[in-house]
Order: structure tokens, then sequence, then C-alpha cells
């Protein structure tokens, strides 16, 4: 496996007694496709949100190219190239697809409080927020308001904006939730095209995208991670089976 990207070290979170990430070590090479998966409770979330600096750990480290990001908030690591998206989309539902995208662009470029009369003069934020729409196949809804799309248009349109810092990692929570097969299939070839030269790390619960997305996946129960391995490997592992996968893993 080439240098990592991403290294969590022993990594742990309590709320009072209740210890819900527990000792959690995990390295992320730089351009894998890497999947979290586990049953609901399982602290998946809570992980991603020690990884992007939302909630602080309580010991452990997270490393990104070898630094520590640990106590650093969300946007200073986000400006040393990781990006997130949550479970929830987040977009802003009352402008349109390219508002939502040029804001993006702009927070990147430090640009977020500028007058709008501004921002059409900068070509860089013009330019690259078309890009960014080619690239995630929304050029034809620019003008669209972006509450008026539907939920996979709306899920792609968050990748686009989480793509405008050109991050060398990302981090997506259940992208697939509430999509429809064909939906799903649309958004999982999105990421894949998205994502060539990045890392992904990504959580979700529908194994087939699981399986033939990611290089590697992890198993997280009980705040541990009980298996990493290939797509392969965690198939054919029995502890996986009994703790998660079940039957489901022989369909």
């Amino acid at each position: 496996m080439s240098q990592a990207i991403l290294s969590l070290k022993d990594l742990r979170k309590s709320f009072g007694p209740t210890e819900i990430i527990r000792g959690v070590t995990l390295d992320i090479a730089a351009q894998e496709r890497h999947a979290i998966i586990g049953p609901n409770g399982a602290g998946k979330s809570t992980l991603f949100h020690l990884i992007s600096g939302n909630i602080p750990a309580t010991s452990g480290d997270v490393q990104l190219n070898q630094q520590s990001i640990l106590g650093k908030t969300p946007q200073a690591i986000n400006r040393l190239g990781l990006a997130r998206s949550f479970q929830i989309t987040n977009i802003f539902p009352r402008l349109t697809v390219f508002e939502n995208i040029r804001l993006a662009v702009m927070r990147s470029y430090g640009l977020q409080f500028c007058f709008w009369r501004f921002a059409d003069k900068q070509k860089k934020v013009t330019l690259q927020s078309e890009q960014l729409l080619e690239l995630v196949r929304l050029s034809e809804r620019a003008s669209t308001i972006a509450g008026e799309m539907s939920y996979s248009e709306q899920r792609s349109l968050e990748i686009a904006m989480t793509l405008a810092s050109d991050p060398k990692i990302i981090l997506l929570d259940e992208p697939m939730a509430g999509m429809s097969k064909e939906e799903t299939e649309y958004t999982m070839g999105l990421i894949k095209e998205v994502t060539i030269g990045r890392a992904l790390l990504i959580v979700e619960h529908d194994m087939e995208v699981v399986f033939s997305l990611s290089d590697r996946v992890s198993v997280l129960v009980y705040g541990q991670l009980i298996a990493t391995g290939t797509p392969a490997e965690i198939r054919a592992n029995a502890a996986v089976k009994e703790a998660y996968l079940g039957e489901e893993v022989q369909a």
C-alpha cells in the first residue's frame, strides 16, 4: 500500500462514562477508496465527526499527510485537503445550482464575504464553478433552484460543493441513503469518476455499493474495528458475517 494520506492512531471518544470510539487505528492510502461499514450505532458518524474536526477526540491522533489535525477546526482541516459531506443533504435550497457551487468555490478562495457584484468579476471563480457543474453532470441544471431538483441531483450538487476546495481525500457519509436503484447506480458512477486521483472514505449501508466501489473495507462494531481487508476478504470473514453481514453477504 502507498503512503497513507490519512492515519487514525488509537482514536477514542467518550461521552461521559460511555466510550463510543474505542481505539480505532487505520491508514488510508492516497487514491484509495475505503468503506466503513457496521450496524446502526456502531459509531461510524462519530468517527467521521472526529476526523473532520466537528467534535474533539478524547485521546489518540488523526494525521493528514503525516501532520496531526487533532484540535483543528473543520475549516482548517478543509484547507489542508480533507472535505466531507453529511448524511443530510447540505445545500442552499433557495439558490440556483450555479449559485450553490459558486458559494462553495468562493469559500475555498476566502471570498465568501464579498458582494455578489464582485463575485461576477472573479473569472477564476466562475470558471471553476462551470467546471464543477460539468464534472457532476449538472451543467444543464445551472439555473435551476436547488430545492426543486431530485434527491440524487441534490446529492450530486453537494458532491460538487465538496470538490470545490480540490481536496486530496473526501469523506462521504451515506451518500446513497434514500435513493432508488437507478439513482444509486448513477451516483456510484459519479463518485467513481470524481474520486479519480483522490482518496475516498465512505460510510454506506448498501453492500452492493460497498463491494463494487471500495478497494478496502473496514468493519466497525461497538466503536471498534473488527476487520479490514479487500471486499473478498470481508465477504469471507466469519466474524464479520456474525457481527454484521449475516445472510446478506451470501446474496
